[in-house]
């Protein structure tokens, strides 16, 4: 009894967890939202392109311990990701009116080369259907959503990374 108890508990939390990452997106494309970069410009999310290779979009804020280090970690490995499979990251903050200062200064200070948009307002976060960070998409060369991920253990770029792969067929 013990045993099928365990085997049932298992399976639940399998479909949990795959649920969790799938979140009813994938095969959708990217909904239209204006957010301005770091600079000030103005952005259409929709238009997010990488001459037909894999985006991956990371929602995350300087208030987040596990997606900064989740972004940290992808940084050791993504130049090597760029050259391997063209990949580009699009890091998106969710700081709000109060914390959305401490973005430029975090990210300089990391030395990060991701492509940095600001959702203050979250209307991107909604659109994506995002309910806490960090939670990161990759985007196929269509446009289309393929994989979507929430949260963080060290680890799990390793696992992005093996989709990228798949994705690209460079397995």
């Amino acid at each position: 009894m013990k045993v099928l108890t365990l085997l049932f508990v298992s399976i639940f939390f399998s479909l949990l967890v795959t649920s969790q990452e799938d979140d009813g997106l994938l095969e959708k494309t990217v909904p239209s939202v204006s957010l301005k970069d770091v600079n000030g410009e103005t952005v259409n999310t929709s238009e997010l392109s990488n001459d037909g290779k894999p985006i991956i979009i990371s929602f995350w804020a300087t208030w987040c311990a596990p997606c900064k280090k989740e972004l940290n970690a992808i940084n050791d490995l993504y130049i090597d990701w760029q050259d391997e499979t063209g990949v580009k990251l699009v890091a998106v903050s969710v700081d709000d009116e109060r914390t959305k200062n401490r973005v430029v200064p975090y990210v300089d200070s990391k030395s990060w080369e991701y492509e940095i948009l600001m959702d203050p307002n979250g209307d991107f976060k909604r659109a994506m259907g995002v309910n806490n960070v960090p939670h990161t998409f990759i985007i196929d060369g269509e446009g289309n959503i393929v994989y979507s991920h929430n949260n963080y253990a060290p680890g799990d770029e390793y696992e992005l990374y093996d989709k990228i792969l798949e994705l690209v067929g460079e397995e």
